[in-house]
């Protein structure tokens, strides 16, 4: 306190010099000013030529008693939430380079929030954080809390504004934290799925909902691709999995909160470190993927299938980790895109929500075509595809809904960087994107009504984040060439 006195005392003659209108006086101050500003922006980012990184993690799981997400029949039959099997989380990567950062936000929920919330974060996380760039995406774990575009009254439900509370305070924790890092990337390969649409040979399609015998089926992508960041040291950061599959193992019958099969894998990676890195998992191209194991009754050991599944998956993540050398950026850079597309609805408007009521009653508009609650509903939409590209070599791009493997394995044939991750249920949610011939062939996620985007989308998606890509590097130019 004695300390505070007198530096107050001595600013004393400066500010009576400033209130009688002593030139010198304001030149001093307002050279102090532009210093104390200058102080604030240096600390805030770092060198241009560096590149940093820091985790956090928040347990954002709602209280019992509510909807849960991914079944109709439980939600028909008004099953409500009992408890918790493991927490649901939101774990949380932020990235620096030179004064761009990226917050990479994953979510052990069914889905991301609507674009309303999304877009209220990516504002108070600029001015919270300096966050530049904002990816939320979530695990699809039908395990979670019910999330919907419309709720009743159109307001927030109560553990929603907490979760964005705690996911916005924990980037900000990360942003405070941030290190020099250095970043490395690996691929494995696990078969813990299978493609659950079985295209028979006169056409038709079957769906195959459970797989114990593991069947081989097809397309399938198998393999596990995995970012490693370490400190300067080498001591690792994060842990990011790249996977394909829906976080189904536990069914309808299951009325406590889990992250299924990805609690697990997390577990597993983070426990093979010491517990020192945080490992986030990245959801690809699940639209037609299922584990194995998929909706296995808790009465037949749903758990411990569950806890199968993830330890196989996380422990090819820890072979491949372990593997992996990070090393520094060479050219220290974050390049990103928000690119906002518009579809029609596939379906004419008012009468799908017609079909919709008289098939599955109102209970329909809590489970995946709540964006058709209104009346009429509406006949178009618009969807976020992210593209980011860290240090002009490792690719990322995010599609709002399910998208079915293909596009996962093409976005990797084409991809024109080595490294190429895919992030399904990233920034948005507007259920299945099936590919052109999936949804000329039909069956579940391709020719019902959980798909009522333009067929397409998926492909006008993936090529514009193709087309991002180039951009970035450079290889597309804004002029014509002269010969």
């Amino acid at each position: 306190m004695r300390e505070f006195r007198k530096r107050s005392i001595a600013r004393r003659p400066l500010l009576q010099q400033f209130q009688r209108g002593d030139k010198n006086a304001l030149c001093m101050l307002g050279r102090a000013a532009l210093i104390a500003s200058f102080l604030v922006v240096s600390a805030r980012y770092s060198n241009p030529d560096t590149f940093r990184a820091a985790v956090a993690k928040a347990e954002i799981s709602p209280p019992p008693g509510l909807p849960m997400y991914g079944f109709l029949d439980r939600l028909k039959d008004g099953k409500l939430s009992t408890g918790s099997l493991d927490p649901l989380c939101a774990r949380v990567l932020v990235l620096e380079a030179g004064k761009k950062r990226l917050a990479l936000v994953t979510l052990d929920l069914g889905r991301t929030f609507r674009e309303a919330e999304l877009a209220q974060l990516r504002r108070q996380l600029k001015a919270l954080a300096g966050i530049s760039f904002l990816i939320v995406t979530a695990s699809h774990t039908h395990s979670g809390p019910n999330i919907l575009d419309e709720e009743p009254g159109g307001h927030l439900q109560a553990w929603e504004t907490t979760a964005i509370e705690k996911i916005s305070a924990a980037v900000a924790e990360a942003s405070r934290h941030l290190v020099d890092a250095r970043v490395g990337t690996g691929r494995g390969e696990v078969y813990i799925a299978y493609n659950r649409r079985q295209v028979q040979a006169d056409g038709r399609v079957k769906m195959l909902w459970t797989n114990p015998s593991k069947q081989p089926t097809a397309p399938l992508d198998p393999s596990v691709w995995v970012m490693r960041f370490d400190d300067a040291e080498g001591k690792p950061l994060a842990i990011v999995v790249n996977y394909a599959c829906h976080p189904v193992v536990l069914g309808p019958d299951n009325l406590n909160y889990s992250a299924d099969f990805v609690a697990a894998m997390t577990d597993t990676v983070e426990e093979a470190f010491d517990r020192t890195p945080l490992c986030l998992f990245l959801q690809g191209a699940d639209g037609d993927i299922n584990p194995y194991y998929a909706t296995t009754l808790l009465s037949d050991g749903a758990i411990t299938k569950r806890d199968w599944s993830g330890r196989q998956l996380g422990e090819e993540a820890v072979r491949v980790a372990k593997a992996i050398q990070t090393e520094p950026a060479r050219a220290p850079a974050i390049d990103f895109a928000d690119d906002a597309m518009h579809f029609q609805l596939r379906w004419p408007a008012k009468k799908f929500r017609e079909g919709l009521l008289k098939t599955y009653g109102p209970h329909v508009f809590e489970d995946h075509a709540d964006l058709m609650t209104e009346d009429p509903p509406p006949d178009h939409f618009e969807l976020h595809v992210t593209t980011v590209l860290l240090n002009k070599r490792i690719a990322l791009v995010g599609m709002p809904g399910e998208p079915f493997v293909h596009f996962q394995i093409n976005w990797r044939d084409r991809c024109p960087v080595p490294d190429a991750f895919f992030l399904g249920y990233a920034n948005g949610y507007f259920d299945y994107f099936p590919t052109i011939d999936a949804a000329a062939q039909g069956g579940y996620g391709a020719g019902d009504s959980n798909t009522y985007v333009e067929v397409g989308a998926g492909e006008r998606m993936l090529r514009q984040a193709l087309v991002r890509v180039y951009e970035m590097l450079g290889k597309l130019r804004d002029a014509p060439e002269t010969h």
